[in-house]
């Protein structure tokens, strides 16, 4: 696989093809998942993750590293959706088209509410760029940083891995698997509103993952 775009190794001073640098990746998770996931497998989810990102991403500059992040949460839903690694906590995956507002915002919401008593992940089935201005800037005015999130695509193994799958007006675009609770909300998509409209879509959002989340983890009695 080759690149447009070369990575800077700072170490050595020079410059690496992307290639390399997700060769490197490649074998820093396979050694994670050794026993869990073969290296076979670990390379081609590394290599397919950084070609779907490269073919919308809004900045290259750390599209490698974006890419081991990526392929590392894929990695861990192919292995939770197997029962070989645990889940303890429930799993919960947000899919709108681009990944840049609703089901961006509704991740952030429910990492803020419920902490870690719910494991989020969200996706696309058309990803963006980037995330929306708007988008960062309301769930900024909640002091929910979004610097570590970017617009993701669709991929089977989070759809396997979730225990509910909640879609944003994507269509028939997510697979649906027995035994999955699935809701689809709806939503205006943030892409066709101005910042005040974009607070209202938030705030919506957020009275939805509160009864989601109180669903999927009861708060438990005082003793």
């Amino acid at each position: 696989m080759s690149a447009e775009s070369p990575f800077h190794n700072v170490g050595q001073g020079g410059l690496l093809s992307a290639e390399a640098v997700l060769r490197r990746a490649a074998g820093r998770l396979a050694q994670h998942f050794t026993g869990i996931v073969s290296p076979e497998t670990t390379e081609r989810i590394v290599f397919e993750s950084y070609a779907a990102l490269k073919r919308t991403a809004h900045v290259e500059t750390h599209l490698a590293t974006v890419a081991e992040r990526f392929a590392a949460d894929r990695l861990t839903a192919l292995a939770q959706s197997k029962g070989l690694v645990a889940k303890p906590v429930p799993e919960v995956l947000y899919v709108c088209v681009g990944n840049s507002g609703r089901s961006q915002m509704a991740a952030a919401l429910t990492r803020h509410l419920a902490g870690d008593r719910v494991h989020v992940r969200s996706a696309g089935s058309q990803p963006a760029e980037q995330i929306l201005p708007t988008v960062l800037t309301a769930l900024d005015e909640l002091g929910i940083p979004m610097d570590q999130e970017f617009p993701k695509p669709l991929t089977d193994d989070v759809v396997r891995a979730a225990d509910a799958v909640i879609t944003m007006g994507c269509g028939d675009a997510c697979p649906v698997y027995p035994g999955k609770r699935y809701l689809d909300w709806q939503l205006a998509d943030p892409a066709d509103l101005d910042l005040a409209g974009v607070r209202d879509v938030r705030d919506e959002i957020r009275g939805r993952v509160e009864d989601l989340v109180a669903e999927l983890v009861p708060a438990q009695p005082v003793l």
